[in-house]
């Protein structure tokens, strides 16, 4: 079944994507590429190459002793966010292969532990971005009464789903999930299990005595989260349509609420077309 999974997402994903398309219109969507014209460019290399630099940053703050080559760092994460989004593996299946291309710099129990608790804060600047969103949007933005709604539920979600799970690693999630497989027969050996115990050590270390750096992490993946609302400006701007950066920051805020929920589909596709369309008709902006 896991090996149908990722094909069928996919297959649906685009199915959604076709579906986009022919509603809003493939003549509207090219005229939308030729206004562009060489300041797609821009678009597509800008932001995101800012945006990925910051989060390397916020990893960097989750390291005991952070590794002396950022470039290494950053090349690490590339690979493994290149494999989140495109195997089916929950948008974690990269995060092993991020502390596994440290080595040896750095050892792989302190990379896995500083990737779990990056995970987290990753998730948290998500989380402060949505909320941020939704008091602009209710604040200084007109936005539909049903969709500041939806994503304040969502805000909730998303609050309830992050300090779960703070609370699981924080009793121990690596040596519980050994224990709980040898109970089955299947678990590791007892190096392998001392291994695990001493990854939930160092977790709940970097909880308790470095919260600083933490926030700082968060700050940090908060900020690059914030760069997509530029993108989002650019893009509307060169297509010579008004928008305030105001709006440009909600529709930003809402989309990562929607990657959240979507974490399961490779990339998002479809998921975050489909939301997007749905975020720009609700601004006024329309879906091409």
């Amino acid at each position: 079944m896991s090996r149908l999974v990722r094909p069928a997402l996919v297959a649906i994903g685009l199915g959604v994507i076709a579906y986009l398309v022919h509603r809003v219109g493939v003549a509207a969507i090219w005229s939308s590429f030729e206004m562009l014209s060489w300041r797609l460019l821009v678009v597509l290399f800008f932001p995101f190459s800012a945006a990925t630099f910051l989060h390397t940053l916020g990893w960097h703050y989750t390291f005991r002793v952070p590794p002396r080559s950022f470039g290494r760092l950053l090349g690490a994460r590339l690979a493994g966010e290149a494999v989140n989004l495109a195997t089916p593996t929950a948008s974690v299946g990269g995060e092993p292969v991020k502390a596994y291309l440290l080595r040896p710099g750095v050892p792989l129990p302190d990379g896995l532990a500083s990737v779990v608790v990056d995970k987290t804060t990753v998730v948290l600047g998500q989380t402060i971005l949505l909320l941020v969103g939704v008091i602009v949007g209710w604040l200084l933005v007109p936005t539909p009464s049903g969709l500041l709604v939806t994503m304040v539920g969502l805000l909730v979600v998303e609050i309830l789903a992050v300090s779960g799970f703070v609370a699981v690693q924080l009793h121990g999630v690596a040596g519980r999930g050994g224990r709980l497989l040898a109970r089955f027969g299947v678990g590791p050996g007892a190096d392998h299990q001392a291994k695990l115990e001493g990854i939930d050590r160092t977790v709940r270390a970097l909880y308790r005595e470095r919260p600083r750096r933490l926030a700082v992490s968060v700050l940090w993946h908060f900020a690059a989260f914030a760069l997509g609302a530029i993108e989002i400006y650019l893009v509307v701007r060169f297509l010579a349509i008004p928008i305030s950066l105001p709006v440009a920051f909600t529709i930003e805020a809402f989309s990562t609420g929607v990657k959240f929920i979507s974490f399961m589909v490779p990339a998002s596709l479809g998921v975050l077309e489909g939301g997007n369309v749905a975020f720009f008709a609700a601004f006024g902006l329309g879906g091409a």
